[in-house]
């Protein structure tokens, strides 16, 4: 037979009498929950019975005026459509989340990427090659990860941090230890500080000093064996690029020029503690020994006006107004100076600035990445178009320099650095300098 479901009971009349006098004796909010309560189905209201009984107890609290913000919002954010508001964790806009080590949040705005892998930095120090008699300059120590590995391979470690905080978590890390009497702290930024002895230079810097810094180092005296930095992988590999690659640039030439550069291992963001929106590289920079006999101020006035247009061939690129007006200034000013030896010093500073707008107007003024690429918004004018018969001189001695070197189809991206010496010999070889000081060799 069908089973049958038994009806609950209807109260007697003087229990639901009762029941409404003391429902009316209820405060307005308290009135609202049991009319909430009894509205619902008996098997909800079994439900929620089973529930009160296995939370904490709750007293009804007496009613709030309206207006009151606390009558419509709890002590943890709950609201009075059963709503809660939300809890953002984090001391930033959104609740981002804060990097601790050592308690000392880092600060992704000023590139502070530390190392978490310990193979990583293992490697890292496995690869510098650094022995027992040397000095190791470390750039960026953060707090130390890097620097305990490096104090246990070399004699002495001097580390470079502008950040204070890091500073002191540096200082406190290795006080009290055998490690400290090796160890010398020098808060600054490392661009503007003068940098001590050391045979190796070991840093995982902010990828935004990636550029000066690396010049920096292959200007300082006395040279060093060998540096490992970390990079931003793209700037890496303009740095290793040769000639025929997509990112062959000014970069690539003028460190080449300098040093021996070699690509040592690849490593990902999630090694960083916060990690970076990019990917990283280590590489390897050995400054040549002797450098080459060629003044840099020179070699640099070249290589940033072919690299103004890498893609385009050198005969285009050197027909240029700009380009043309500017070395025939340097030209006249140094056939005065051999004729007279005594060029005054104002006139020296006056084309010393030409050659300042010669690189202005010709490349990028720094190093960095976004500067390598074509200035394909720079619309520099023939000199076809102007001139008189002295500058159609000026530019037929510069186009034949070219065509002696069989350099006019050719194009920057192309050339090596055996080819731009041979230019730039050339060059000044036709009285023709990209410096006005060009018997300045770089030391």
């Amino acid at each position: 037979s069908p089973s049958t479901k038994t009806l609950p009971s209807q109260p007697s009349p003087a229990a639901a009498a009762a029941a409404a006098a003391a429902f009316s004796s209820l405060p307005f909010s308290s009135s609202l929950l049991v009319a909430r309560h009894l509205s619902r189905s008996p098997r909800r209201r079994r439900r929620c019975r089973v529930a009160g009984s296995r939370s904490h107890h709750h007293t009804l609290s007496p009613a709030k005026p309206l207006g009151s913000c606390q009558g419509l919002v709890g002590r943890r954010g709950e609201m009075a459509g059963g709503k809660i508001r939300k809890q953002h964790r984090g001391g930033g806009p959104g609740g981002g989340r804060q990097h601790y080590q050592g308690g000392v949040p880092f600060q992704k705005a000023k590139g502070q990427h530390i190392l978490k892998n310990p193979m990583l930095v293992e490697t890292i120090v496995q690869k510098s090659g650094i022995k027992p008699t040397d000095v190791v300059l470390e750039i960026g120590p953060g707090t130390g990860n890097l620097t305990k590995k490096l104090l246990e391979v070399a004699k002495f470690v001097v580390a470079v941090e502008v950040d204070p905080r890091m500073v002191l978590e540096l200082q406190r890390r290795f006080q009290g230890t055998p490690h400290s009497a090796h160890l010398k702290v020098i808060q600054g930024d490392v661009l503007k500080c003068d940098l001590p002895y050391f045979d190796i230079c070991v840093a995982n810097i902010p990828y935004q000093i990636s550029s000066p810094l690396t010049f920096k180092l292959l200007s300082h005296r006395p040279s060093f064996r060998c540096a490992v930095i970390m990079f931003q992988r793209e700037f890496a590999m303009r740095l290793v690029a040769q000639p025929g690659d997509n990112l062959y640039c000014r970069l690539s030439v003028n460190t080449q020029l300098l040093a021996r550069v070699s690509h040592l291992l690849k490593v990902g963001r999630n090694n960083f503690r916060p990690p970076p929106k990019v990917d990283s590289s280590v590489v390897r920079i050995e400054p040549r020994k002797p450098l080459p006999p060629v003044s840099f101020k020179e070699w640099d006035g070249l290589v940033r006006i072919c690299f103004n247009r890498k893609n385009k061939t050198l005969g285009s690129i050197f027909k240029q107004k700009i380009v043309l007006s500017l070395l025939e200034k340097n030209y006249n000013t140094l056939q005065a100076l051999q004729l007279s030896q005594e060029g005054s010093l104002e006139e020296s500073k006056e084309n010393e600035a030409d050659v300042s707008v010669l690189a202005d107007a010709t490349g990028d003024a720094g190093m960095d990445i976004d500067g390598e690429k074509d200035n394909e918004d720079m619309d520099l004018e023939d000199a076809d178009t102007e001139g008189g018969r002295d500058g159609s001189t000026f530019k037929g001695k510069v186009l034949e320099v070219l065509k002696q070197g069989d350099f006019l189809e050719k194009r920057a991206s192309k050339l090596t650095q055996v080819d731009f010496l041979y230019l730039l010999s050339l060059f000044n070889t036709t009285g023709i300098h990209f410096s006005t000081a060009p018997v300045c060799r770089y030391q």
